[in-house]
């Protein structure tokens, strides 16, 4: 008799739940765990914040005014411009192609160099492969070298590394005066 009551408590503590080892905290506040959550929340923070200022700056503020008032004319260009592309290329006429793409590279570059001056977003790489571009072409326009056609791209590396250079420096020191002057 005394052996089944010792086998009814043993399977009575037996048959306790436990928890499992991926079982959050139990419902019971603590001091020490809202301590720690408070300590983790702050430290996101600090990453978040050491994050954004080590990060290339986005967009800041409002968006710098056209030079044309209202009209849309760099999206009126682009959008000519890329007609002209389709129909030369539709038709194989080269002119068009040439002529839609100047067209819409100039709209292009408007608002990209507003943009980028005012200090409101970077665009140092589309900026700097404008005069690398041209120099291809002028380089491509007078040499025309048979087997190597890879040295046509030699001469645009060191423009195209020097104007990076120059304007992502002009514009940081832009976005610093944007930042100033926006409270």
């Amino acid at each position: 008799m005394l052996t089944a009551v010792m086998a009814q408590q043993k399977s009575k503590r037996s048959s306790r739940k436990r928890r499992g080892s991926g079982a959050g905290p139990r419902a019971v506040p603590s001091a020490r765990r809202e301590v720690r959550a408070e300590l983790q929340a702050e430290t996101i923070r600090e990453r978040q914040k050491t994050a954004r200022a080590v990060r290339t700056p986005g967009a800041h503020g409002e968006r710098p005014p056209s030079l044309f008032g209202g009209l849309p004319v760099s999206e009126i260009a682009i959008f000519a411009g890329l007609i002209g592309v389709i129909v030369g290329i539709a038709a194989g006429n080269s002119s068009a192609l040439i002529v839609g793409g100047i067209v819409c590279g100039f709209g292009v570059l408007e608002f990209t160099i507003r943009e980028h001056w005012s200090g409101y977003r970077s665009h140092c790489t589309l900026l700097a492969a404008f005069p690398a571009v041209g120099v291809i072409a002028l380089v491509a326009q007078f040499w025309n070298p048979v087997h190597n056609r890879q040295a046509i791209v030699l001469p645009a590396i060191p423009v195209f590394a020097l104007c990076f250079w120059l304007l992502r420096k002009q514009f940081r020191v832009a976005r610093q005066r944007r930042v100033a002057r926006t409270p």
